[in-house]
């Protein structure tokens, strides 16, 4: 088989589609879209949380301590008026919300009913950030009033760090150590994640630009010019490599313009915040619980997984995963005319395996080296969203190879069955075409 053809068919199907006006504003309009997205979610988390509600507390006990409970987002402050009396003028009153906290005189209650008066809803947020803070200073009133050390008790709190001993041993050994194993699971979360996300994109995106290009060919009669001179399997891997590239190109493109974006559009609307919204959110980041010390922990734990191996593993499969649903797809388009229904009706069972992939990302997270595992990541139909999910739990090199090598054989296997469907059907008009029928076409001669 002449690989020149191919060649030449890929790169008129490339030039073709990335001169497209299509092409041009898809790729231009996506990340600008995507950027305003981030940065409209930026800007209304932070003028969403602008507003501080005032609060009347009215405290029959005398126990809370309204300068305590006070913060950035919630101003607490003591009313003398009565129950009845609030009742009646809390809504003349100068305050988003009046709380009535009825006599607390049982240091052993574990439930207890507070009341608001408010003439807007509270939303959920508010009610828990109220309930905490009445808690808190209730259970602070507890402690004091009773015979418990609060030292002693404060430190019953225990926080557990599990670590892996084997990397604490390599570090007592002076010896570089190995990722732990959360930032194992993380890693493996995001590449599964990465390329389940990745691979529905392309399968369905730039899987149905090859179906849809073999589907306009057939329809404009280009193809019986073009089969004189070109094998049909020839056309369909041009096709295949030429949308590729355009995926490609695309990706590229888009992993440059929306980081870029990203930080316009977030500096633009960053610019705009007022200076109460920019220290909420300095303190909501200073509340986080991902400390400076913890993100460069996580950043070394991350630089010790062998990314050497992973990348290029990761590449593999994606391409291979690519490769075999482009070339169904390509068969699919070249086995129906211009009915879109028929053409979709022959693509959901293509799509099946998919989604099974992504239902299984869960159990192989649990047990990255179970039969589950082993079996999803050596199936080639699934195998593409599987195995780079466990890359980062260091899987048996046996496994990866095996899985690789498979992968190759069934792009050819693939490659073989779509090619014998694709010289009949490019050729074959005016009929409606069942599994059954591709079946048959399978086995014709000539």
């Amino acid at each position: 088989m002449s690989t020149n053809k191919i060649w030449l068919i890929a790169g008129r199907e490339y030039i073709t589609r990335v001169r497209k006006k299509t092409f041009i504003l898809a790729t231009l309009l996506t990340p600008i879209g995507f950027a305003i997205l981030m940065g409209l979610g930026t800007y209304f988390a932070a003028k969403g949380g602008e507003a501080t509600k005032s609060i009347a507390l009215k405290d029959a006990s005398g126990i809370l301590d309204a300068e305590t409970m006070s913060d950035e987002l919630m101003k607490y402050s003591a009313t003398p008026l009565s129950l009845e009396e609030l009742k009646t003028e809390f809504k003349d009153m100068d305050e988003d919300i009046v709380v009535y906290v009825p006599p607390f005189d049982d240091l052993t209650q574990k439930e207890f009913e507070v009341r608001y008066y408010t003439e807007d809803k509270l939303s959920i947020a508010t009610i828990n950030d109220i309930e905490k803070a009445i808690a808190k200073q209730l259970r602070d009133h507890k402690i004091e009033n009773s015979e418990i050390n609060l030292e002693i008790y404060n430190s019953f709190k225990t926080d557990i760090t599990l670590e892996n001993g084997e990397k604490l041993d390599q570090i007592a050994a002076g010896e570089e150590p190995k990722s732990s194993g959360k930032t194992a699971i993380l890693v493996g979360t995001i590449l599964a994640g990465l390329m389940g996300g990745l691979m529905y994109f392309v399968i369905f995106i730039y899987g149905g630009l090859v179906m849809r290009s073999v589907m306009e060919e057939k329809i404009n009669r280009v193809v019986e010019i073009m089969v004189s001179s070109v094998k049909p399997v020839q056309m369909m891997l041009g096709k295949i490599l030429g949308v590729g590239g355009v995926g490609l190109t695309q990706l590229a493109i888009w992993l440059i313009l929306i980081p870029v974006f990203i930080l316009g559009i977030q500096a633009f609307f960053g610019g705009n915040m007022d200076a109460q919204s920019m220290e909420q959110m300095q303190e909501i980041a200073a509340a986080s619980d991902l400390s400076q010390n913890k993100i460069q922990e996580f950043f070394s734990e991350l630089g010790s997984i062998n990314w050497l191996m992973i990348l290029p593993v990761f590449v593999i499969f994606f391409f291979g995963g690519y490769f075999i649903y482009a070339s169904l797809f390509a068969a699919v388009g070249s086995a129906v005319s211009d009915d879109m229904g028929e053409a979709q009706q022959l693509m959901i069972p293509l799509g099946i395996p998919v989604f099974i992939g992504f239902m299984m990302l869960q159990g192989v997270l649990s047990n990255p080296n179970g039969s589950m595992a082993v079996f999803g990541s050596l199936f080639p139909l699934i195998s593409p969203i599987i195995m780079p999910a466990r890359l980062a739990f260091d899987p048996p090199a046996w496994q990866i190879v095996l899985s690789i090598v498979i992968l190759i054989a069934s792009c050819i296997f693939f490659a073989w069955i779509a090619g014998r469907i694709y010289r009949v059907g490019i050729l074959l008009y005016g009929k409606k075409v069942s599994f059954k029928e591709l079946w048959k076409w399978l086995f014709y001669k000539g």
